[in-house]
């Protein structure tokens, strides 16, 4: 435990220290290029833990590692002005713009390099995720058995989504909370129109329906002392039926066992192309440190590992990243309008578990976090919240609609109110990590 949490908590440090250092970058270059003088490149705020000094600018480190700045000669409005073109208020309003939208572009463009790398190189990626929306399993009483759903349906319509793959499929039903979809599968030759409406569900509450893909159930070990291994079962086998019903999902069996807490079972076994039935007694035994019900098989996971042409690789990462982020914009507007909890948001804490499992899954997948990590902190420094990238680049627009700079009073009132803001956002995102934490359901 104490080991899983220092060990989440050096990876969130080391991930956000990274993505800050390539956002205040941004702001560097750019106002380096204008002639803008830079006092400060800071990561973190308060004390100075340590750094250097060359020419006019402290490169330093500070000892609150969440966050960072630039601070540059006459930035502050409160400050006199002495008319000098190295400072940030004297250059032209487009210069100041650029230099502030820099930071949320430079994350913006490191997000689409880390997954330009990925699916260049080495990037898997569960087969299902890119194949049609045939449903595999249907949870007993979950909005998807109450809407007609069985196992064998193929999605092709989901809300706007015609013949969506899996992983866009789950998406929207991620995204979704008490309301309605229009859902249209195709049953047996036959397409049939029904209505889907995810309910929220877990620590994040987030969308649920109960279904769950396609995954044949090819057995890929079998362990000899249990019933599967008594009974003759091998590496290679498919079950493709349970007491009579196909079976569409073979990492839902597992579900099935424990709904029958003990009950016999009736499997259909595929072995080089020719079909037999076995009878098993599940066993009550430990896997992965709990109890449950067990027959003692494992199931092949069919992997993609994309490895694409540059050209291919950064198209798809465009695409991809155009993606998240209108799901992003979709996402904060139905927690606005109240349609998703805002347990949703994670904070500081929920950032470190997430980065902490992500590690421990293998770089790829941290990369893959740090990629979607970094095109949200893009986003929310572009949103038009006072004393944020996106709350400077506003006051720049409304200065250069109405041609003059507004008041000095109006700019304190605005980062008063910016201020206050983010700190009620900080203490709010911290009890919700705490709250998901230890209240999880």
């Amino acid at each position: 435990m104490v080991a899983s949490f220092l060990t989440d908590a050096v990876v969130v440090v080391v991930v956000l220290g990274f993505m800050i250092l390539v956002h205040e970058l941004g702001h560097f270059i750019a106002a380096k290029s204008f002639g803008v003088r830079v006092l400060t490149f800071s990561l973190g705020f308060g004390k100075r833990l340590c750094g250097f000094k060359r020419g006019d600018t402290d490169y330093r480190v500070n000892a609150l590692p969440f966050g960072g700045y630039v601070k540059m000669a006459g930035d502050d409005p409160s400050e006199v002005r002495q008319g000098n073109p190295h400072e940030f208020l004297e250059r032209p309003r487009w210069q100041r713009f650029v230099i502030v939208v820099m930071g949320p572009a430079m994350n913006a463009v490191l997000a689409v390099v880390l997954l330009a790398g990925l699916y260049k190189f080495h990037f898997p990626k569960p087969a299902y995720k890119e194949q049609p929306a045939r449903v595999g399993y249907v949870e007993p009483d979950s909005p998807a058995a109450r809407a007609g759903v069985q196992p064998g349906d193929l999605i092709i319509r989901l809300a706007h989504l015609r013949n969506p793959k899996w992983e866009d499929a789950e998406m929207k039903i991620l995204t979704t909370v008490g309301e309605t979809l229009p859902l249209e599968v195709s049953r047996e030759g036959q397409n049939i129109s029904l209505t889907l409406t995810p309910k929220a569900e877990g620590p994040d509450r987030i969308g649920y329906a109960g279904v769950y893909p396609y995954l044949p159930a090819i057995i890929g070990t079998v362990e000899p002392q249990m019933p599967a291994g008594r009974a003759g079962l091998q590496p290679g086998d498919q079950i493709v039926g349970l007491d009579g019903h196909k079976l569409y999902c073979g990492p839902c069996l597992a579900y099935v066992l424990q709904l029958g807490q003990g009950r016999p079972v009736d499997l259909a076994i595929r072995r080089e192309g020719k079909e037999f039935h076995v009878q098993l007694k599940p066993a009550y035994s430990e896997s992965r440190g709990e109890k449950m019900w067990r027959i003692g098989v494992g199931f092949r996971s069919d992997v993609v590992v994309k490895k694409l042409p540059l050209g291919s690789a950064i198209a798809t990462s465009v695409r991809d990243n155009l993606r998240n982020c209108l799901v992003t914009f979709d996402v904060l507007t139905k927690i606005v309008t109240r349609r998703i909890s805002t347990r949703s948001l994670a904070g500081p804490i929920g950032i470190a578990q997430l980065s902490g499992e992500a590690y421990r899954a293998g770089i790829p997948e941290l990369l893959m976090l740090v990629s979607f990590i970094s095109l949200q902190l893009a986003i929310f420094n572009l949103l038009p919240i006072p004393i944020l990238d996106g709350g400077v680049i506003l006051l720049l627009l409304i200065e250069g609609a109405i041609r003059r700079d507004l008041s000095l009073e109006v700019k304190e009132r605005v980062v008063q109110v910016g201020i206050v803001f983010l700190l009620l956002l900080a203490v709010f995102v911290m009890y919700n990590d705490i709250i998901k934490t230890f209240r999880p359901y």
